[in-house]
């Protein structure tokens, strides 16, 4: 971008943007321990301040939508945790002050959950914010959050949490954070509102405030030290850019008319944004996650129809939890390595009710609707347990049935797979991160979990290959899709529709727009290679 000097990390949502940085503040400083004269007003002001901090989060997703609201909703639920509360609360009848007891009962909560290993893991870092806000609340210190300068800036933080990226104001230009990975929630949720961001940007935190810098949420660069000239120069070609992809319009396709579906993925019906043509990924776990029991078959019905009433094109996956995305109600022992454990479909094998009660969700909703929807499910393995899904749903009335390809064994026999359904979904994040043994949130592994490397696209162009030669579609829905640069390359592998963030949609339907067919094919065979 032209700057005096740069920083490099890891781009994780497309655009451009610059202007004065400002720091994140760090969380409040735990003093030394009072002598407690009151037991009992000091279990009192525990309790005062894990309900501040509830009431703080439920008024922030009031005011939000979509991904953002859900997850603000959850966090509340996790200040809410009786078992916090009795934690917290025993303490301070110990003799601890309400501070110290909060902040050593969190950190109990915290270490049992890293203990655990994978997205447990990360969401031991959602506990550390949450104490932040229930300690400073004890002190009678403001609670951490967002800079607010009155002027537009590039927010830089360590990390940020899921209540301060859900509650950026229209004053952020883009985000930066010297941790995280290319699915963390600053990730998701920048994505959705088409924000520039940056993770795992090594030595950031280190530059002055007020240093005015340069974002590039596509290629992870980060420019510092910008002219003034320089910084109106990249604002005025950002806003250039989303003029000219707002007025994108149409079907996606290649130069010479080869059709490729572009989709929207979405965890609910507050998702669902114009200019995509369907939906290739509706992830249904958003209306389970964080519950002390199963929604009913009713709340189910009426999720799903308020998604086909808008929708005529709509692929739905049933339930991606299990012990790495913690359900209460479904009573699932721990285990010592849970993304390798009872996750996705494999959950059906202890609890099939809960799948069968899907199923029938789905096709009631179907049937309200006239809807024809497609319905896959997560973590397939083998083909007998894809014929065994198969054979469920249609025996529920679903006509249309695929699945995800995350697991390298299935790619490898996605044709013996095809012969049982009807169509596939390939997710790039988890199928990198079982092909290359490398946790997809780790972000000193982001070489590994790049969706270029060779031995993923060998794996993504055999699923393609398979469909073309029984006349079965083959999509894309992992973060690649979204991708502008390589969504032509996937093209070329053969897949015939990509999912992705709504904001990415126009971007990437004018990269196809740009190639022809064979173009495609040249990219994917240098990829290849």
């Amino acid at each position: 971008m032209g700057a005096a000097g740069g920083l490099a990390g890891l781009g994780v949502s497309p655009g451009r943007a610059a202007g004065p940085m400002i720091r994140m503040a760090g969380p409040p400083q735990l003093p030394a321990p009072r002598p407690v004269a009151d037991p009992g007003a000091e279990a009192a002001a525990v309790a005062k301040a894990l309900q501040a901090v509830s009431a703080d989060l439920n008024l922030r997703a009031a005011a939000a939508q979509g991904d953002a609201a859900d997850i603000l909703e959850a966090l509340a639920m996790i200040a809410d945790d009786p078992m916090l509360l009795e934690d917290a609360e025993g303490r301070a009848r110990d003799g601890m002050d309400a501070a110290h007891a909060l902040d050593a009962a969190f950190t109990g909560h915290r270490e049992a959950l890293a203990a655990l290993g994978g997205y447990l893991a990360e969401r031991a870092a959602d506990l550390d914010d949450l104490k932040h806000r229930a300690v400073a609340f004890a002190l009678d210190l403001p609670m951490p959050g967002l800079p607010a300068p009155g002027h537009p800036y590039v927010l830089v933080a360590e990390d940020l949490s899921p209540a301060d990226t859900a509650g950026l104001g229209e004053d952020v230009l883009a985000l930066v954070t010297e941790r995280g990975g290319p699915t963390s929630h600053t990730a998701i949720l920048a994505r959705g509102r088409g924000l520039p961001a940056v993770v795992a940007c090594a030595g950031v935190m280190d530059l002055p405030d007020g240093t005015v810098v340069g974002v590039d949420g596509g290629t992870g660069e980060v420019a510092a030290d910008l002219s003034a000239q320089e910084a109106a120069e990249v604002m005025a070609a950002a806003r250039a850019e989303r003029r000219r992809l707002a007025e994108s319009r149409g079907p996606g396709g290649t130069a010479d008319g080869h059709p490729v579906k572009l989709l929207l993925n979405i965890g609910s019906a507050e998702d669902l944004r114009p200019g995509a043509e369907g939906v290739g990924l509706f992830r249904t776990e958003f209306l389970f996650l964080d519950r002390t029991r199963a929604p009913s078959f009713e709340e189910q019905v009426a999720a799903y129809a308020q998604v086909f009433r808008h929708e005529e094109h709509v692929i739905v996956r049933t339930l991606d939890a299990g012990t790495d995305k913690p359900l209460p109600f479904l009573g699932l022992p721990r285990e010592e390595n849970p993304a390798l454990g009872v996750r996705g479909l494999r959950v059906d094998r202890v609890l099939p009710a809960v799948l069968d009660t899907q199923l029938d969700a789905i096709a009631e909703a179907a049937r309200a609707t006239g809807a024809r929807p497609w319905v896959m499910a997560p973590m397939v393995t083998t083909v007998a347990e894809a014929g065994g899904f198969a054979r469920r749903a249609r025996a529920k009335g679903i006509v249309t049935v695929g699945a995800m390809i995350e697991v390298p064994a299935a790619a490898l026999r996605a044709g013996r797979l095809l012969r049982e359904l009807d169509f596939l979904s390939i997710g790039t994040n988890d199928l990198a991160q079982y092909t290359f043994a490398a946790d997809r949130q780790h972000s000193t592994l982001a070489d590994l979990l790049d969706p270029r490397q060779p031995a993923l696209l060998e794996l993504i162009a055999m699923c393609a290959r398979a469909g073309r030669e029984v006349g079965k579609p083959v999509g894309v829905c992992g973060e690649a899709a979204g991708d502008p640069v390589l969504a032509p390359l996937l093209v070329g592998l053969g897949v015939t529709s990509l999912s992705m963030a709504a904001v990415s949609v126009p971007a990437v339907r004018e990269a196809l727009a740009a190639l022809t067919l064979d173009e495609c094919r040249a990219l994917a065979r240098t990829a290849l290679d």
